[in-house]
């Protein structure tokens, strides 16, 4: 008789729970959260490897060989 009651009790409630659902309304919920966190901390430690193989690099420009004006031909006669 009790589960009767609780049942009868549950669906005179269904119908004021479905009108404050706003079918319009749609949100990401927890699935959305947990990609967006996931792909948060892919990025950070993306960066962080990035930064990581950057301070590895060594990059001092050479010094050109010869200065421009000293080899005898402008750079517009050696294009034509």
């Amino acid at each position: 008789m009790t589960d009767m009651s609780a049942h009868l009790a549950l669906t005179q409630l269904v119908p004021f729970a479905a009108k404050e659902l706003d079918q319009n309304k749609v949100t990401p919920g927890v699935l959305g959260f947990v990609v967006f966190a996931v792909l948060a901390l892919a990025v950070w430690g993306l960066m962080k490897s990035m930064n990581r193989h950057m301070h590895k690099i060594d990059f001092t420009e050479a010094p050109d060989p010869a200065p421009a004006g000293a080899s005898g031909a402008s750079p517009e006669g050696a294009a034509k």
